[in-house]
């Protein structure tokens, strides 16, 4: 294909310019947005993602106008030259964790260091002695080991108990045999062992002497340090394209009586006494436990801004877009509307706005109580219960009280969190119309590599099974005349005070009225299944889809809650000018009361609010929010601070210019343009003239 024609590049979108549109957008609101940049960032954490910013655009590595025309090896190709200047550059610049995190965050795309930098790293110095971390975690820090964490198999993911591989301890030599029985033991979906790790924490069910004490950590060498090719009796290899998330090479893993040393046991908590042959627990688990429990609750702490690139995409150039003619538009008011002016675009585009803010602040707030239990576990004496718990990050029993709110919380919240920013963004693809569609619109491919988001760490349905739990047994706490120990035995206790009388939440004239009818809902649900639990004796199986909702329930609360009580701190307060909070507790009820809408039977079913009430927040309450709200909209997106660069997308420019980058894009940056094809089926040559460069990395 020739080169685009200067008489081409020359012509510009028709009507209205982009960046005319959004200029007038941003006029018709004054809220600084800066401050608000820094409400959600802080001025440290802003200046800190500029710095490394400005050192990722100035390598070529990191270049981003090929990513959405490569194949699967170029992509895997160059994320590992990716994965590769990015340690160089942390040892060159000195970044600490937070920094070069920030940085991973900015490349927006899984790379082939991931599971050695986050479980690999993490079991071996969490679940390694001190000899242990001698012989491997040091080398894995210098990157001189390169891990994975292999724990889900072909045949089971959730169920952790039911793994397939073996590690049966031999005590004539005082080795372990790793052993992978059934096709289905192959370890598969780990990230980094396709093509990448040498070195694997392999999850295995150790056997002493015909007896199995269930799936434990060992550290395996899995390819040859100088040629990388694998090891005598181990197959390994990539498992193949995904729907997303091409970039990792996820792989399968399998063992044919593999020999490893006694070291080789992760042993902190438990461990072989060599000269006995015996089984030894020693320490408390818990606090591995607790540290696991950081992974989901960084998932919830980046819903907000997961689903914040989507949401900035979509209102910007639903800003822009322009379709039909308002049918009750004054005759003077001529030209198309604006999308963004249509309420049915509003009331998809809208309420997930306000869900950013509403998931931000509840990371934030998760955050903080996974520090603080941390701080209680490393305080506490370690004499929890160590024998009735199992191994692995899907861990389904805390060893220790202290955990047990932070376990349900985190587990809620990750499957809620989640399912909302996966769900809000296919939501936000499709506000963008047709270009929706493109990869160019920057969302398409970020959704797809956030899917499995919802599977990982414990499957979105699976995990409400355990804040279920956890509710019951807090509810027969309170119901035996317990005193409340927490917010959720709190809101337990005020239901059973007050259920004989009811209650008159007005969700339409008071905040935290809003706050206390999900407090209310919450309980109600819970007191329902523990009776259908207790009394009715209906089987678990029976009331799964209870337990669902029971949990969607309480974690809505804590999303309220959390939002809310942000928005009354003092902190808040102080940060940003009465103006802008205002706005912020129209976002507030704009989210508690389309989410109250959506689940307006069980609100109503249990008792927290009346029919009435119900039809005045879907007609009245929410319609007049979003037209409260549309003014600023594009201001409020501009808070969230995303660089051009990093959402890569032609939809969501800050400028506007989005149908010239569009144009651009396909015409001049398309490596298919530059192939001349023969199209008739009579002639064998398929391409005429191939003028596609080769990439150099």
């Amino acid at each position: 294909m020739a080169p685009t024609p200067d008489w081409v590049k020359q012509l510009s979108p028709a009507g209205p310019q982009g960046h005319e549109l959004l200029a007038a957008e941003r006029a018709t609101s004054n809220i600084p947005v800066e401050k608000l940049s820094e409400l959600l960032y802080t001025k440290e954490v802003l200046k800190r993602k500029q710095c490394i910013l400005d050192v990722l655009k100035s390598e070529k590595v990191f270049d981003k106008s090929q990513n959405y025309f490569g194949g699967r090896i170029d992509r895997f190709e160059t994320a590992l030259a990716r994965a590769k200047k990015l340690r160089n550059l942390r040892l060159k610049h000195r970044w600490n964790l937070d920094e070069y995190r920030t940085a991973l965050e900015m490349i927006s795309e899984p790379g082939p260091y991931g599971l050695h930098e986050s479980m690999f790293l993490i079991t071996l110095r969490e679940q390694g002695t001190p000899e242990q971390h001698e012989l491997f975690l040091k080398k894995a820090e210098n990157y001189e080991y390169i891990g994975c964490y292999a724990q889900t198999e072909l045949g089971h993911g959730s169920n952790v108990r039911g793994l397939e591989t073996t590690a049966t301890w031999n005590s004539q030599d005082k080795t372990f045999t790793i052993h992978s029985p059934h096709l289905t033991a192959s370890k598969w979906w780990i990230g980094s062992l396709g093509r990448t790790a040498n070195w694997a924490v392999v999850m295995a069910q150790l056997i002493i002497d015909g007896t199995s004490y269930g799936p434990h950590p060992f550290v395996v060498q899995i390819r040859d340090m100088k040629t990388h090719e694998p090891l005598e009796n181990i197959h390994v290899g990539d498992i193949g394209p995904k729907f997303g998330y091409n970039t990792m090479d996820n792989g399968f893993l399998l063992f044919n009586h593999v020999k490893v040393p006694h070291i080789a046991m992760l042993a902190r908590f438990s461990r072989v006494e060599p000269d006995t042959c015996k089984y030894v627990r020693r320490g408390s688990p818990s606090l591995v436990y607790g540290t696991l429990t950081w992974v989901r609750s960084t998932i919830v702490m980046q819903a907000g801004s997961v689903l914040a690139r989507g949401v900035a995409i979509a209102t910007r150039y639903c800003a822009i877009r322009r379709q039909f003619q308002d049918r009750d538009a004054s005759e003077w008011e001529k030209g198309e509307n604006s999308v963004l002016n249509y309420t049915m675009v509003q009331i998809r585009l809208l309420p997930l706005l306000a869900a950013t803010f509403a998931l931000h602040f509840t990371g934030k707030a998760m955050m903080n109580l996974y520090s603080e239990n941390q701080k209680k576990m490393n305080a506490s004496s370690g004499n929890a219960d160590a024998s009735k718990r199992g191994a692995g990050p899907e861990e389904t029993r805390s060893g220790s009280d202290i955990l047990a709110d932070l376990h349900a919380t985190s587990c809620g919240l990750k499957s809620l969190s989640s399912t909302i920013a996966a769900e809000g963004l296919e939501v936000c693809r499709r506000a963008c119309g047709g270009h929706g569609y493109s990869s160019f619109s920057g969302i398409g491919p970020w959704y797809s590599d956030y899917l499995p988001t919802t599977t990982w760490e414990g499957d979105n349905f699976m995990l409400t099974q355990q804040v279920a739990r956890y509710l019951l047994k807090s509810a027969r706490s309170v119901a035996s005349g317990k005193a409340p120990m927490n917010d959720t035995t709190r809101i337990l206790s005020q239901y059973i005070s007050r259920a004989d009388i009811g209650c008159a939440f007005d969700i339409l004239s008071r905040d935290s009225d809003i706050v206390d009818a999900f407090a209310w809902r919450t309980a109600f649900l819970t007191f329902e299944a523990l009776k259908h639990r207790d009394e009715h004796k209906k089987p678990w199986n029976d009331l799964l889809v209870d337990f669902y909702r029971l949990s969607k329930a309480h974690s809505q609360y804590l999303v309220v809650k959390n939002f809310y009580e942000t928005l009354q701190s003092p902190a808040t307060v102080s940060q940003v000018d009465s103006e802008t909070l205002g706005l912020l507790r129209k976002l507030f009820r704009l989210y508690a009361l389309h989410t109250l809408e959506q689940e307006a039977s069980e609100f109503y079913g249990s008792g927290a609010i009346t029919i009435k009430q119900i039809s005045l927040t879907r007609t009245s309450a929410v319609m007049k929010l979003l037209k409260e709200i549309r003014p600023h909209a594009v201001r409020l997106v501009d808070a969230w601070a995303f660089d051009d660069w990093v959402l890569d997308s032609s939809l969501g420019r800050f400028d506007g210019k989005v149908y010239e980058d569009m144009f651009y894009r396909a015409s001049e940056l398309n490596p298919l343009n530059k192939i001349t094809v023969d199209p008739f089926p009579a002639s064998e040559v398929l391409f005429k003239r191939d003028e596609r460069a080769k990439s150099k990395l």
